[in-house]
């Protein structure tokens, strides 16, 4: 059995679903323990400073937004004739994208309270409720009673 564009797309909205929440994942981490670096002219170590929010941003911006995108491309293509199958794919992309948010946002209250700033703490609870949307939509296409093609 072939699979539709659509079904491709939805594929790659998984998938850049899934890099945003590993993105999400590995900077709360690194923020748990923040490195710290000896410099030449100092003889103790201090944290190194880093920048959380742009990054933040930054991993938006390449994931989970072309994700969105692809979402609903696939949505948009399939809507016409109704496909279950593409309806399951954009519902696991939005599972994918819940629990990935799910786990960093159960990450967020061992974060020193330096770093915990409006963008790092309203970034998990954000996307877990653009998850539940995108599942939504992913189930209209259940509801859609499938048509004949009309060549002509």
């Amino acid at each position: 059995m072939a699979l539709q564009y659509g079904a491709y797309i939805a594929m790659a909205g998984i998938a850049l679903y899934a890099i945003f929440a590993g993105e999400m994942i590995s900077i709360l981490n690194y923020m748990l323990e923040p490195a710290v670096e000896q410099t030449l002219e100092d003889d103790f170590l201090k944290p190194r400073v880093y920048d959380a929010p742009s990054k933040i941003l930054q991993f938006i911006s390449i994931g989970v937004a072309p994700g969105l995108v692809m979402s609903g491309t696939s949505y948009m293509l399939a809507r016409k004739f109704g496909s279950k199958q593409i309806g399951w794919l954009i519902i696991i992309g939005g599972l994918v994208l819940l629990i990935g948010m799910f786990y960093s946002y159960t990450m967020l209250d061992d974060i020193e309270k330096d770093y915990q700033i409006f963008t790092v703490t309203i970034t998990p609870p954000l996307f877990m409720a653009v998850s539940i949307p995108i599942m939504i939509v992913g189930s209209l296409l259940f509801r859609i009673k499938k048509r004949p093609k009309k060549y002509f």
